[in-house]
């Protein structure tokens, strides 16, 4: 096990990513249904922090081993069979995740989260032992991934012992989440890992497709319970087709920025996209949850008012479009989302919920999507006239400053 080439022309996601990818696809849909649940009930607020919680977890494993594939990814017998233990460790964890979202019990989550660590600490434990180049980062990835662990089970035994405050539950597991986003940090002070900026674009890429799915996912199953209970109604179709015109726009957004070539020119600023991707990746599976209660309250009196409905899909998307392009501004040298595009839309869809009241849900909805469609018309028409200025620019006569 070496370290591959940065450089390595035609580097894509293997066979196996892929394979790793669609267990995560059973774990963020069951943590977009449980958020669903709490914002139909009327309990989004309290339902925001286990959602959270256990998305960070998702999101967290799915980091750590993408970041060692990129720089690691040998494709022999040991390196499968140490990411298929990875796999069983996500599909523990998704089964725990309802239990997680509605009565704060971590227990099979913990036991999905330790069975991921354990082997991804071999994964580096092997790196560290045939890559001598590599051997201190990788060994200060193993130790530092190894304690991190011991820290969240030491919260858990805590917790269900009684021995730690409810108050002081939350504050353990944002210091926690601080440990781990600085492993990396403090592991390559040594030597930086040889991670592939094509091949992490991808497969952040990827990912993004599979939460766009899940979104879709949502949306379909709250269709299919609204038909069950009551006749196709001009307010279903609106939401469910303004639903999916809104992520259509969304998907467009997010793949209109080259990640690839940035990460490669700015290697530096990898923390800030890589980390930023949480709130992005969140707001996706959040936006699934709220597009779910939006298309399901069109069959059924849902818990929750028009108000809360309506920002359950507004915020999220807000957030996804502002998030998008705070980690993209530094990043890409030519500039495609422009501010003043972005603040215009972000405010005018957080503003649209509180009419909602007078207009309805379908209308806030549907409003919301022409906001984001307009975004990416806006954005393409603008980038190709400074493509043009670009193009059009004579050069500079030479020593000219």
């Amino acid at each position: 096990m070496t370290a591959r080439a940065i450089d390595e022309p035609h580097r894509a996601s293997s066979q196996l990513e892929l394979l790793f990818d669609l267990t995560f696809v059973v774990a963020v849909a069951a943590v977009t249904a449980e958020f669903a649940h709490h914002i139909a009930d009327g309990h989004a607020l309290s339902g925001l922090v286990p959602f959270l919680q256990v998305f960070f977890a998702v999101w967290w494993a799915w980091m750590n081993f993408t970041w060692f594939a990129s720089s690691y990814d040998t494709d022999d017998v040991p390196y499968r069979l140490l990411t298929m233990v990875q796999m069983a460790g996500v599909l523990v964890l998704a089964a725990g995740v309802p239990a997680a979202a509605g009565h704060s019990d971590y227990r099979a989550v913990a036991i999905g989260y330790l069975v991921m660590r354990v082997a991804l600490v071999a994964q580096w434990l092997r790196a560290g032992a045939e890559d001598p180049a590599g051997r201190r980062t990788a060994l200060r990835y193993a130790l530092g991934i190894a304690v991190a662990q011991a820290g969240w089970i030491l919260w858990l035994v805590s917790a269900e012992a009684g021995a730690l405050p409810a108050q002081a539950q939350v504050p353990c597991f944002a210091a926690l989440a601080v440990l781990e986003l600085a492993v990396p940090r403090w592991a390559e002070r040594t030597r930086p890992t040889s991670w592939h900026p094509h091949h992490i674009a991808e497969r952040y890429g990827l990912f993004t497709i599979i939460l766009f799915g899940e979104s879709v996912l949502a949306a379909s199953n709250a269709v299919a319970g609204a038909l069950e209970e009551a006749e196709v109604s001009r307010r279903l179709i609106v939401i469910a087709g303004s639903g999916l015109v809104l992520l259509f726009a969304l998907w467009w957004l997010y793949f209109l920025l080259p990640a690839g070539e940035g990460l490669n020119e700015r290697r530096h600023l990898s923390y800030r996209w890589g980390y930023g991707h949480y709130g992005i990746f969140a707001s996706l599976a959040a936006l699934g949850a709220g597009l779910e209660v939006a298309v399901g309250q069109t069959g059924h009196d849902a818990g929750a008012s028009p108000l809360v409905v309506c920002y359950a899909v507004a915020i999220p998307t807000a957030l996804f479009i502002l998030l998008l392009w705070a980690v993209h501004a530094r990043l890409l040298a030519a500039r495609l989302l422009y501010p003043a595009v972005v603040l215009c839309g972000v405010a005018a869809i957080l503003l649209l919920p509180l009419a909602a009241s007078g207009t309805g849900v379908a209308a806030v909805v549907a409003t919301t999507a022409a906001i984001c469609v307009l975004m990416v018309a806006v954005t393409i028409v603008l980038g190709r006239d400074g493509a043009s200025r670009r193009t059009a620019r004579p050069p500079r006569a030479a020593g000219r400053p």
